[in-house]
């Protein structure tokens, strides 16, 4: 059994040991007492990658020889350079395989590292532990910012959270500063942004009262979800969708189905389905590990 790593950065920094596709003893959390959203938005890249090899180092047990090392993070990464990042900006230009490498060497781990997207991560995680390491899995995950997770994984992007769901010049508030994207809409950050008076929970409980602005945002918050999962379908064909991340309890499943049935009319393109799936942070954790042993196969 490969005995592997997995690391995930988004709001904090999570990372587990893995097994045989299951995470053995626990994961870790650094920092371990952090509740702002954003607060690894002001860290220097260096810092969180020396961050990274503390928390990887402390995960091996000694003598014990690790055959692949996954680190997932947000933005646009190829070939081990973080080449985007709204959602952690320091990190655009990063080479992160290198600076994580060196940094490990330093504390006498020799493994390969590898740096995928986190919500390819995810998705990979829900492949491996549902046994559907053959299948097409995708996964959009909600929470500061919007993710797209494929597996298997192809070449590009896979930007999804930036589709452009509305044509509104207004539409202004997505991170990368593009107009009319799906993140712009449905992001926590943006929804702050949006909704200077108000924080995003405050908004769904208002809708719930009855509050008409806020009505109209969560019917536009489901709307654009369903137009970029239209745009998925219609490009690449129906399947399985899954939902998950750290504010999925605010996504009405009922509600985007109905919205998700009036854009796709195709027959041929039906036949999809929607789960919902609370957020699971090992699931992430066990997806770079996986993605990185595939990787590390690859090599040889």
């Amino acid at each position: 059994m490969a005995k592997t790593i997995g690391v995930v950065m988004t709001e904090a920094i999570r990372s587990g040991f893995v097994e045989d596709h299951k995470i053995t003893g626990s994961t870790r959390r650094f920092p371990e007492n952090m509740d702002d959203a954003s607060g690894l938005i002001e860290v220097p890249a260096d810092a969180l990658c020396e961050s990274m090899c503390d928390e990887i180092r402390a995960l091996i047990p000694d003598g014990t020889q690790i055959d692949a090392i996954g680190v997932a993070m947000p933005g646009i990464i190829r070939s081990g350079v973080v080449e985007d990042s709204p959602n952690l900006p320091q990190l655009k230009g990063a080479r992160v395989v290198d600076t994580v490498q060196a940094g490990l060497k330093a504390r006498g781990v020799a493994a390969r590292v590898s740096v995928f997207n986190d919500a390819d991560a995810a998705a990979a995680g829900l492949a491996a532990t549902r046994g559907h390491l053959d299948r097409l899995i995708r996964v959009w995950t909600i929470g500061n910012g919007i993710g797209f997770g494929r597996y298997p994984y192809a070449e590009g992007p896979w930007e999804g959270g930036h589709a452009i769901v509305s044509l509104d010049p207004k539409e202004n508030y997505c991170g990368c500063g593009g107009k009319g994207h799906l993140e712009g809409i449905m992001g926590h950050r943006a929804m702050r942004l949006r909704f200077l008076d108000l924080e995003p929970d405050e908004v769904f409980a208002a809708a719930k009262k009855g509050d008409k602005r806020c009505l109209e945002f969560v019917e536009r918050y489901h709307r654009a979800l369903a137009a970029a999962t239209a745009t998925q379908i219609h490009l690449e064909g129906p399947g399985k969708f899954y939902f998950t991340g750290r504010d999925i309890s605010r996504l009405d499943i009922t509600r985007l189905k109905q919205y998700l049935y009036e854009m796709v009319k195709m027959s041929p393109l039906q036949s999809y389905t929607l789960e919902v799936l609370p957020e699971d942070a090992s699931l992430s954790v066990i997806g770079a590990a996986v993605a990185a042993e595939q990787a590390q196969s690859s090599y040889r």
